[in-house]
């Protein structure tokens, strides 16, 4: 198990660099958890920072999941022998998880960080890249549609174990597993945006809702 222990903590450390922060550091000490929502990722850096810093977030943040879920587990460590005993596609979502993890309780900035969307994209990118469509979409018709963020986010998250269920990936235990507890995890980390929601006090991002029109 020491296998499994030393990647999923890589995978963690590396998911703790933030994108937004690290930018942040990089523009004179701009530090989005102190401005608009208060949260580190790329939808609070648009709404703060701009385009150029937010597509800067999420190059950051989607890479991290990749590296994660591609590299990780497959990295020769020296002194460290490959464990016979722990499944190598177990090991891509757990170092995917701990990449996710990380992002949203960075051990580097304080475990305050972002909600795990993007370095979750950036998993699913390596493990099964076609999953992408269907979340992708969703996300894109409910934003376009309602201009939030964070409902879109959840929704495209479930969209995922939808697909594999409707596409016969039920016998794919890893994934399967990966995809539902990600959904759930992503509900959890927007729960003050669902309860905004609940409020009608939830920030609609207005340029992102071009079929919605107010009356």
């Amino acid at each position: 198990m020491l296998e499994l222990g030393t990647k999923i903590l890589l995978a963690y450390l590396l998911g703790s660099v933030s994108g937004s922060l690290l930018i942040g550091k990089l523009k004179g000490g701009v530090d989005i958890r102190e401005m608009g929502s208060g949260n580190a990722g790329s939808t609070n850096a648009l709404r703060t920072q701009g385009k150029m810093f937010a597509f800067g977030v999420m190059i950051i943040d989607v890479g991290k999941g990749y590296i994660s879920a591609a590299l990780i587990p497959v990295l020769a460590i020296a002194g460290l022998a490959e464990d016979p005993a722990v499944g190598r596609d177990w090991l891509v979502m757990a170092c995917s998880s701990a990449a996710v993890i990380g992002h949203c309780y960075p051990f580097w900035h304080g475990f305050h960080g972002g909600k795990g969307a993007a370095t979750l994209i950036g998993t699913l990118t390596f493990i099964q890249p076609v999953i992408l469509l269907p979340v992708i979409a969703v996300w894109l018709l409910v934003v376009m549609s309602s201009g939030f963020v964070a409902m879109a986010t959840i929704m495209a998250g479930f969209s995922a174990p939808v697909y594999l269920l409707l596409t016969g990936q039920v016998a794919n235990q890893p994934l399967l597993t990966l995809a539902v507890s990600m959904a759930l995890f992503l509900v959890y980390t927007h729960r003050e945006n669902i309860r905004r929601l609940k409020a009608g006090a939830e920030v609609r991002v207005g340029q992102l809702a071009i079929f919605r029109r107010d009356s």
